[in-house]
């Protein structure tokens, strides 16, 4: 993919993000059943990689081992966007993405990884969920995108 197709995904991840305060990122086990984990702290670079914070997915401990390809979804799910786009007949813009990655293994977050979230988090942080959710992050997993497949519908998407 070229520079503009990754910013323009990166685009769509964050507004996706920002709607949905997740994405999904699905793993196969080792007798190939699939497991799907929503992820609310992942985070894209300019190289056509990423990185999330790995606290809750079992799963991930689990699955990577035997297989590290992994499948992330990310949709826009905010009601203006829809209710845009169905009165005019037609998307603005993508409803979402697929990313095909490889996921690396967990490592102790650095400093630059630790501030981000907590600047995601940050409007947040004064609730009780917040802080028994999200206080403890210390370890990342990279990945990087292999191949990109936007979600669309054909009759609502012009450019598609």
């Amino acid at each position: 993919m070229n520079v503009q197709q990754w910013q323009h995904i990166c685009k769509v991840v964050n507004d996706a993000q920002r709607a949905a305060m997740h994405c999904s990122i699905a793993t196969v086990d080792q007798d190939l059943q699939p497991s799907i984990c929503p992820i609310g702290t992942l985070f894209l670079r300019d190289n056509q990689s990423g990185f999330f914070f790995d606290r809750y997915a079992e799963s991930f401990k689990e699955n990577l081992p035997h297989n590290n390809k992994a499948c992330i979804q990310a949709i826009n799910s905010s009601r203006m966007f829809w209710l845009k786009s169905l009165l005019k007949g037609q998307f603005s813009d993508y409803p979402g993405v697929r990313l095909y990655v490889e996921i690396g293994d967990l490592r102790p977050a650095n400093p630059d990884e630790l501030h981000q979230v907590s600047r995601r988090i940050h409007s947040l942080q004064w609730t009780k969920g917040s802080q028994l959710i999200w206080s403890d992050f210390s370890h990342v997993r990279d990945f990087s995108v292999q191949a990109f497949k936007w979600v669309q519908y054909p009759q609502m998407t012009p450019f598609a």
